[in-house]
Formats: C-alpha cells, structure tokens, sequence
C-alpha cells in the first residue's frame, strides 16, 4: 500500500483521462483508420473518384459517430460541425497521393505502425466510454443500449459494407454482423490454448462439430490418392500404341 500511496496512480490515472485528444491521439487515430483503408483495393478509385475515396476515408475516421448518432436519434452529420478535425483527416487523406509512397513507407514502418496503433486504441477506448455515456443520458436505465452504442463506437466495422459500395464493390460475406472479427479470430486462431475448450464448449451448447473434425478437414490428401480423374501419361501412351495397332490391323 505504501508504494501505491506514493506513485499515485489514481491521480495519475485521472489525470490521463482528462488529457485531450487532439491533435495528437487523434492525429495517430486518422492515420491508422487511413492505413486500413489503404489497405483495401482503393487507390484506383482515389485516382479515378477523388470525391468517393475521401468518402469513403471520412467513413473509416467517422463510422461509428454516424451510425452512434442514427442509433440515438441525433443528427448523423453532427461530428461534421467540428472543421478541426475534418481538415486533419483530410490531411491525412493525402496520403494516396503522397508522391513514391513516402508517406506511406514510413507510417507503415513497424516500430512507428506499433506507436501509433497504441494510440488509436487509446482514443478508441475514449470513444467507447464517450458512447456509454452519450446511451446513459438518453437512457438511463437501458443496459443493453449502452452496451450496443458503446461497441458501435469502438470502431467502424458495422459501416464496412456501405464504404464498400461507395468504393462500387459488394462482399456481403464481410458483414461484422455474420462474421464478427473478434469471434472469427479467436475460432480460428489454430494457436489459441483455449481452442479445445472453446471447440467442446460450442459442441456442448450449439452442436457444432469438434476442432479435431476441423483439423481433419484440413489435412491435406494422401499422397498415394490421385490428385486428378485426368489420365495419366502411360495411360496415353498406352492408348496411343492400341490405335496404331488396330490401324495397322
């Protein structure tokens, strides 16, 4: 106790939570939100539609205040209001257009990628706590709403298939609603120590198959199996000595 009394970290702590944002933690945030979107297959349309990629840009950096804001009944261009951090956004946007990628080659170099990562989930995390308490004015006995505008504001993977068809491109089969990331992750993740339990627990509760049944459908065939029904080349030499014989016959 003694140690915590002197490093103060219930003042440090609160001391962090009133630190602003802007510009820094949000800079780092439009810059990652970028990243993905670069990504994705949209240079040619920020090189053929200009208006549509910085739609599609503002989306990643936006997302989750629009779709938080039509949730709660608000205005959804309401963030738009803020001219700050629009036009920082639309500084980063640039990056599509920086000449020989340079912009690019050093944001997406590892050790700088880590930090400003660090820092997105800093500001996500802000968000978060930001819808909570934007769901418990307007509601405040409504649990489950916060607990939903509280993860629509951790990110903007729910708006993914509208910025896909802004970008004129349509993969339902990426809806975060079908496949949500986290989940698909932690099912797949062929590392995770938990994925026995997790296999037996999803078999117990909803009757789906075990992980060895998956593991099996993985292997790969035999090596003694044909790979292919096509024929082989002694069996077309073969035929091919059969016809010379019944013509010389």
């Amino acid at each position: 106790m003694d140690v915590l009394t002197v490093l103060n970290l219930g003042d440090i702590a609160q001391a962090f939570s009133k630190m602003g944002m802007f510009p820094v933690f949000d800079l780092a945030y439009y810059i990652v939100s970028i990243l993905y979107l670069k990504y994705e297959p949209s240079v040619e349309v920020s090189r053929r539609s200009p208006v549509a990629s910085w739609l599609c840009a503002m989306l990643y950096c936006f997302g989750s205040y629009i779709l938080a804001d039509i949730m709660l009944g608000s205005c959804p261009v309401d963030y738009f209001q803020h001219n700050s951090h629009i036009l920082l956004a639309s500084a980063v946007y640039l990056i599509f257009y920086c000449p020989l990628n340079l912009f690019y080659k050093c944001v997406s170099f590892l050790p700088i990628k880590l930090v400003l990562v660090a820092l997105k989930e800093v500001v996500r995390t802000r968000k978060i706590a930001a819808g909570v308490h934007h769901a418990h004015h307007a509601y405040h006995h409504g649990f489950f709403i916060m607990v939903i505008v509280g993860y629509v504001k951790s990110g903007v993977a729910l708006m993914s298939n509208f910025e896909q068809l802004l970008r004129g491109v349509w993969r339902p089969e990426t809806n975060e609603i079908l496949n949500m990331s986290v989940v698909m992750t932690a099912r797949h993740s062929h590392g995770s120590p938990f994925a026995l339990i997790e296999s037996w627990i999803c078999h117990l509760l909803f009757g789906s198959p075990l992980a060895g049944g998956e593991e099996d459908h993985h292997h790969p065939p035999p090596a003694g199996a044909p790979s292919s029904p096509l024929k082989t080349k002694e069996d077309l030499s073969e035929g091919a000595r059969k016809r010379k014989v019944k013509k010389a016959e």
